[in-house]
C-alpha cells in the first residue's frame, strides 16, 4: 500500500503541476474563456487511464491460467518500464518544463484554443496510464486490488492538496530532492515488479526454472503474515525467489539505480526554497 500511495502521490502530483502551469499561463494571458478546454483534456486522460484499469482488471476473465501469467507478467515488464522511463524522463525535462508547456499553449491557443483540449490530454494522460499499469501490476503482487486503489487514492488526494498549498504560497517547497527520492524508491519498486513478470512468465512456462529457488524463507515471513503483506506490498518482496528473478531484480536494480544517482548528481544546482510562482515556472 505505501508503494501505490508513493505512486499516486508522485504521479498526481507531477499532472497537477503541470495542470497549474497550464491554468496560471493562460490566466496571464487573459484567455479565461479556453480554460475549459483544459479541463475537458484533463477529463478524457482521467477517463482513458480508468478504461485502461478497467481493461486489464476484466479483460483476463475467462482466459486460461497460463494465458493470464503470461498476460500479467508481459504488463508487468511494460509497467517497470515504463515506470523507468518516469523517473528519468522527470530528471531531464523537470527543469524547462514550463517552457515546454509554454510554447504548447502558444501553438494552441489561436481562435477557440480547442488544440489546448489535446495538450492537457497528452499532459495528463502520460501519468494516468503510468499509474494505472503499475497499480495493476502491484495488484497482481498483492492478490488484491482494494489496497492498491486505496493507496493510489491516498496519494493523488496528497498530491492534489500539496499541489493547491504550493500554488497559493502556503508552502515553500523545492520539489527537486523529493522527485529524486521517489525516483530511486520507484526504482526498488519497479524491480520487484519487473522480477515478478519474470516469476508470471516462469509459472505461464514460457521462462524455466519455476521450481529454483535461490531462497526460501516462507516459514519464517509467511506471504499472509503482516511483515510478510508489508514486505510484498512495498518492495514486492517474494519469501520464495527464484534464480531467475533475483538475477532480474538484480541486474535491473543496480545499473539503473547507480544511473539515476548519477544523473542527480549531475543536474543538481545549488537548493533554494521555491514559492508557489518560482514552484510552477521550473517545477523544481
Amino acid at each position: 500500500m505505501i508503494a501505490n500511495y508513493l505512486i499516486g502521490l508522485r504521479e498526481g502530483l507531477e499532472a497537477a503541476l503541470v495542470v497549474g502551469i497550464l491554468v496560471a499561463y493562460i490566466v496571464k494571458l487573459d484567455r479565461r474563456d479556453v480554460l475549459p478546454r483544459i479541463w475537458l483534456g484533463v477529463g478524457l486522460a482521467v477517463l482513458l487511464s480508468l478504461a485502461l484499469g478497467a481493461v486489464l482488471t476484466f479483460g483476463a476473465y475467462g482466459l486460461s491460467f497460463e494465458a493470464q501469467e503470461l498476460i500479467g507478467g508481459t504488463l508487468s515488464i511494460v509497467a517497470a518500464g515504463f515506470v523507468t522511463w518516469m523517473v528519468f524522463w522527470m530528471l531531464r525535462a523537470a527543469r524547462d518544463l514550463s517552457s515546454h508547456l509554454r510554447h504548447d499553449v502558444d501553438t494552441h491557443i489561436a481562435g477557440a484554443g480547442w488544440g489546448l483540449v489535446l495538450v492537457a490530454f497528452l499532459a495528463v494522460a502520460r501519468e494516468g496510464i503510468e499509474t494505472a499499469l503499475f497499480l495493476w501490476a502491484a495488484a497482481r503482487v498483492t492478490g488484491s486490488s482494494a489496497l492498491p486503489l486505496v493507496g493510489s487514492l491516498l496519494g493523488i488526494a496528497t498530491a492534489i492538496a500539496l499541489a493547491w498549498i504550493i500554488q497559493r504560497g502556503i508552502l515553500r517547497i523545492n520539489l527537486s530532492p523529493f522527485f529524486t527520492w521517489t525516483g530511486a524508491l520507484l526504482v526498488i519498486v519497479a524491480a520487484g515488479v519487473l522480477s515478478y513478470g519474470v516469476h508470471d512468465l516462469q509459472e505461464a512456462g514460457v521462462l524455466p526454472g519455476l521450481t529454483s529457488y535461490v531462497f526460501d524463507v516462507s516459514a519464517i515471513v509467511p506471504p499472509d503474515s503482516w511483515h510478510g503483506t508489508l514486505l510484498k506490498g512495498i518492495f514486492n518482496f517474494s519469501p520464495a525467489t527464484t534464480w531467475l528473478e533475483a538475477a532480474v531484480w538484480v541486474a535491473y536494480a543496480v545499473p539503473v539505480l547507480t544511473l539515476f544517482v548519477r544523473a542527480s548528481l549531475r543536474g543538481r544546482r545549488p537548493a533554494r526554497p521555491a514559492s508557489a510562482p518560482a514552484q510552477l515556472e521550473g517545477v523544481r
